[in-house]
């Protein structure tokens, strides 16, 4: 393939890929914001986790912030679409290749990679000399809402888009694998910074509890900033002690049970 025509190729993967992350990030954000927000809003109001409302110029801002994330990660995605038809990635085509069983193990790795880096990348995010520049943008929302799930500065979101790359690069990748995988991505980031804990409230104190993140995890790290620095799974923060000290009392008041009308017969 000349270099022209893997430079087409390149434009329209990445103009695909952004109209593809922005369509399902709409609605999926938009989804939960009509379900938490609008519709049944009286009805969650105790899932609740924060404990004030978004600022009133705060959705606009995430909006916008993540618009321009997702147009920044088209880019990075013409990047690997360019490696790839170069012959430097390990993408390939034909599942029977590595077979079925792979194609499926593929995207759990890839989710317990992108865990691992994702905490560790954050971690140093929030080092004073790079928070200002990286990722102070993203903790303007100390009550976040759905949009916020991509609401970074143009660094982080490089940062961000930098798993594709890596993963790609090191190990063999069938494109359905990782679009099932940055399903899986997009839909977590989404519900985990909703505001609504969606969890019931057995979750904590069982073993699913102890290996996945909540809500309330993400939530308090938008309001404290130095704790919960995990994404989908809740080892690092386990092994590293990195957790809130407020994380259970807090998830227990958001999963608490009021007593109803008839209780109170």
């Amino acid at each position: 393939m000349s270099v022209s025509d893997k430079l087409t190729h390149t434009f329209r993967a990445g103009m695909g890929g952004s109209l593809s992350q922005l369509i399902w990030y709409a609605l999926l954000a938009c989804g939960v914001w009509l379900f938490f927000y609008i519709l049944f809003r009286s009805h969650y109001q105790t899932r609740r986790i924060g404990r004030n409302n978004p600022l009133p110029n705060q959705i606009p801002r995430e909006i916008l912030c993540s618009f321009r994330s997702i147009v920044l990660f088209g880019i990075v995605t013409a990047g690997v679409v360019y490696a790839a038809y170069s012959g430097w990635t390990r993408l390939y085509v034909e599942v029977d290749e590595y077979g079925w069983g792979w194609f499926a193990g593929s995207i759990v790795l890839m989710i317990i990679l992108h865990d691992a880096y994702f905490y560790w990348t954050h971690r140093l995010m929030h080092h004073r000399r790079l928070y200002r520049w990286m990722h102070h943008t993203h903790h303007r929302s100390i009550n976040p809402t759905p949009w916020a799930a991509y609401a970074f500065s143009p660094a982080e979101a490089f940062v961000q888009a930098g798993i594709g790359p890596l993963v790609v690069f090191i190990m063999p990748v069938h494109p359905a694998a990782f679009s099932a995988f940055m399903i899986w991505q997009i839909t977590f980031n989404v519900f985990g910074h909703c505001g609504y804990e969606i969890y019931p409230q057995w979750f904590l104190k069982s073993r699913l509890g102890m290996l996945l993140n909540s809500v309330t995890h993400h939530t308090l790290h938008h309001e404290n900033f130095h704790s919960n620095f995990g994404l989908y799974f809740n080892v690092w923060d386990r092994i590293l002690k990195t957790n809130h000290p407020d994380y259970e009392p807090r998830f227990e008041l958001a999963t608490r049970k009021l007593p109803n009308s008839d209780d109170m017969r």
